[in-house]
């Protein structure tokens, strides 16, 4: 019965432990659940829109997680990316550049404008050590001042443009709306699954074999095997995509959700039984697989709930646009990875504690700087990716909210003004745009007016940073007492 107390209370600590820590995520995941309620949202069109926008947005939020882990907080900042990315769309457009190509050529102009832009912002935060998101606000307004006199007055005024669809009828400033129908609208999304291959195949095979050649000039280990790991199975599915059949379905630029989930599964499945035989057989270790038998167990419940009739229809309502998500994909795996580089850990150790930094002989100023710059430059690639999905750029309108929106995901993902990771980036992005999605909708069937239902839409994308900056110094302070217990 003692036995049977003492677990019950190293439950309850635990629970609790975990509710404080995870506040602000419950209270989201409360909050859209009842939103879900009160809503005339079914799930099947709920995930048709949350989806659109998860590949719309994800890449822009994980855009703030460095310099959370460098100690600068939350870069609201990340809208003068955005202006970058915004400028070289339109210079792209008004050279008539198209397609993906047209895309890479703004991603090339974005860069080193968002790298300046950056460096500059970065040059700024040193300056207010301690207040860099109050700088970060106060320079997102000033460079949409000057962006909007540049694309107001001067486009036009002081630098001549012949291009009538591009400039008001007066000639000087920018059109309102800049359609990308013709150029850019979804040139990422409309990407076939079999060029995706393609490209992910070639650029593994060249950084093979530029690591190789490099090790080998520097007369280095090869480490031939730890390569073949990751060329051997790009190789396979690159070389199973020639296949006629499997050709033909690569074709597609979009991947059903099912077929996703799907696949997901025999991968998780094929990788856990990979890693039980190479224990067992091939290094003939006695561990027992318990981890990987609940992995396996999990991967085939997740493919169980695909036969709920109402989760099924969800899951067939959506078309996932496949280069879009395996850029997200991709930064997704290349924040952890570059955290454990050299400059990574630099940026982790000036986050954690800059007199230690100092004393540990590593440049802070420096590095802070870089943090931006990687941000920004981030920003104005996510800022891109939605554009070219939007199929319109808002000239004065489509980055003034970037920072707030996503500072608002990464918040309610469970990150804080000294912690984040991709995970709460990702979870973020899922909860916030559910709650924004449903909020409008639940507010007008309350009160029947859809007005109030807007409102209530600005209210839960406004009201969520403070509520969970105040909830995470709660925390905090809760934390320290339990600490001084």
């Amino acid at each position: 019965m003692s036995q049977f107390t003492n677990d019950h209370k190293l439950i309850l600590q635990k629970t609790k432990k975990f509710l404080i820590q995870n506040n602000v995520t419950v209270l989201f995941v409360i909050l859209c659940l009842a939103a879900f309620r009160y809503s005339t949202f079914t799930l099947p069109t709920l995930f048709e829109e949350l989806f659109l926008r998860i590949g719309r947005n994800t890449f822009m939020v994980m855009s703030l997680i460095i310099p959370v882990i460098a100690g600068l907080g939350l870069n609201f900042g990340i809208v003068i990316g955005a202006i970058a990315a915004q400028m070289a769309i339109f210079i792209v457009v008004l050279f008539g550049g198209e397609g993906i190509t047209g895309v890479i050529y703004a991603a090339l102009i974005s860069t080193p404008l968002a790298v300046f832009f950056g460096f500059l912002v970065g040059k700024l935060y040193n300056k207010m050590k301690g207040t860099e998101m109050i700088g970060g606000l106060v320079a997102g307004y000033f460079s949409d001042g000057v962006y909007q006199f540049i694309f107001l007055f001067a486009l036009g005024g002081l630098i001549p443009i012949n291009a009538p669809d591009l400039m008001i009828p007066t000639g000087v400033g920018v059109r309102n709306i800049i359609n990308l129908d013709g150029n850019l609208r979804q040139a990422i999304d409309n990407v076939p699954m079999s060029a995706v291959i393609d490209i992910i195949f070639y650029a593994v095979a060249a950084v093979s074999a530029f690591l190789l050649i490099y090790r080998f000039l520097r007369k280095k280990d090869l480490r031939f095997k730890k390569l073949l790991k990751v060329f051997v199975p790009t190789a396979v599915i690159w070389a199973v995509s020639l296949i006629p059949a499997v050709n033909a379905f690569a074709s597609s630029t979009r991947l059903l959700l099912l077929h996703a989930v799907e696949g997901g599964v025999v991968i998780a499945v094929l990788l856990q039984l990979w890693r039980i035989f190479q224990k067992k057989v091939l290094q003939k270790s006695p561990f027992v697989p318990v981890r990987q038998i609940l992995y396996i167990i999990l991967a085939g419940a997740i493919y169980g709930l695909t036969w709920i009739p109402e989760i099924l229809a969800s899951l067939r309502m959506v078309h996932l646009p496949v280069l879009t998500y395996v850029i997200i994909a991709g930064l997704f795996m290349a924040i952890p990875w570059f955290m454990n580089t050299k400059l990574g850990q630099n940026m982790r150790t000036v986050g954690q504690d800059r007199s230690v930094a100092t004393s540990s002989g590593i440049n802070v100023n420096r590095v802070r700087i870089i943090a931006v710059i990687i941000s920004t430059v981030l920003a104005a690639y996510g800022q891109l990716i939605s554009l070219q999905n939007i199929g319109v750029v808002a000239t004065t309108g489509s980055h003034v909210a970037v920072g707030t929106y996503s500072v608002a995901a990464l918040l309610v993902g469970g990150a804080s003004v000294q912690r984040a990771t991709t995970k709460q980036a990702l979870l973020g992005v899922i909860l916030f745009h559910t709650m924004f999605i449903l909020t409008a909708n639940a507010g007008a069937q309350l009160f029947g007016d859809a007005q109030i239902g807007e409102f209530f839409r600005v209210l839960a994308a406004f009201g969520v940073i403070a509520v969970a900056l105040a909830m995470h110094a709660w925390s905090r302070s809760k934390g320290s007492q339990e600490s001084l217990r």
